[in-house]
């Protein structure tokens, strides 16, 4: 959604909720946990929402707003009751990078001063990134307070959620949020992070498994969202970048490009990965090549397929990919 779009969509969300917004004026304010101390955390999509569940168990009330396979976050137009939401979050929780630009545009628009954990900047390719060398204590750069807006970065993959060493990274500053909003349970949400970080290094040693036994061989994907995953694979991705972004940006891939892309699915690259959320003609036309040409075909979401937790849902990527690398 561009800039304008959002903007329009934003002013008429404020028109409609004002109502709404002042009649709670009596509630706990954004970032002060609410009166039976249950810290009320909102996640852009359910991928985060999941993950602080991970983290902060019965002690958090969690609101994913893009929730399921429907919901496109680089499209999505937030409603009046998702302001609404946003404006009594005590931690906010987004991907960033221009991804769920409609959680920036939310809390800008709720008046939200809750504290903004954003998974992009634990990314070791984000450009603003300084390193994790100082975790915690004195010197620590302060990710979650220095909210600003996070628009798309030229060159950079935001779909950071599919690497799994940022998320061990955003685990634990999810954990430092919590605790600093409720010190009392502190300990309890560094010993969950600690144990979902645990399962997360398990995920990178399948990751190791398979690059011992694949690394160096060429994958193609329609779209940039599994590029971390294959990179930890150790595979390569050799996908025209012009056709990856203009299906992710909902345009038609120029034909010169289409016609370079078709070329490779003829034996050049040993597995085709699509996204199961989206689509259009120029994908099912290299699927379509790829079927006729014996090359195997799968599928990656965007978002937590219902009944998974993100370790479960990776583990069976990591999988699924492991499995067709070997037919």
């Amino acid at each position: 959604m561009t800039s304008s779009r959002r903007l329009v969509v934003l002013l008429g969300l404020a028109a409609t909720s004002v109502t709404v917004l002042a009649g709670c004026a009596a509630s706990p304010a954004a970032g002060g946990a609410a009166d039976d101390a249950t810290i009320s955390v909102v996640a852009s999509t359910n991928v985060y929402g999941q993950i602080v569940s991970e983290i902060g168990g019965d002690l958090v009330e969690v609101t994913s707003i893009v929730s399921n396979a429907s919901q496109d976050p680089h499209s999505f137009e937030p409603s009046a009751r998702d302001q609404l939401t946003v404006s009594k979050a005590d931690l906010i929780v987004e991907n960033g990078g221009g991804y769920d630009a409609f959680i920036d545009a939310l809390i800008d628009s709720s008046g939200s001063e809750a504290p903004v954990v954003t998974a992009v900047e634990y990314s070791h390719d984000w450009p603003e990134n300084e390193g994790h060398e100082a975790e915690s204590g004195e010197g620590e750069t302060d990710h979650a307070h220095d909210h600003g807006e996070h628009e798309h970065v030229e060159g950079f993959n935001e779909h950071v959620w599919y690497d799994p060493h940022t998320i061990a990274h955003v685990a634990e500053a999810i954990a430092q949020e919590l605790g600093e909003l409720s010190p009392v349970d502190a300990e309890t949400f560094t010993a969950n992070a600690d144990a979902f970080v645990g399962e997360v290094e398990a995920l990178e040693s399948s990751l190791g498994d398979v690059s011992a036994a694949h690394g160096g061989e060429r994958a193609f994907v329609t779209e940039p969202v599994p590029v971390y995953l294959l990179q930890a694979a150790g595979l390569e991705d050799a996908t025209p970048a012009a056709f990856s972004e203009a299906v992710e940006e909902g345009q038609d891939v120029p034909p010169a490009t289409l016609l370079e892309a078709l070329g490779l699915i003829d034996g050049a690259v040993r597995v085709v990965i699509t996204n199961s959320q989206t689509g259009g003609a120029e994908t099912q036309q290299i699927v379509d090549e790829a079927d006729t040409r014996g090359i195997p075909v799968i599928a990656f979401s965007e978002t937590l397929p219902e009944g998974e937790t993100y370790i479960s849902w990776m583990q069976a990527n990591i999988e699924a990919l492991s499995t067709a690398l070997g037919s």
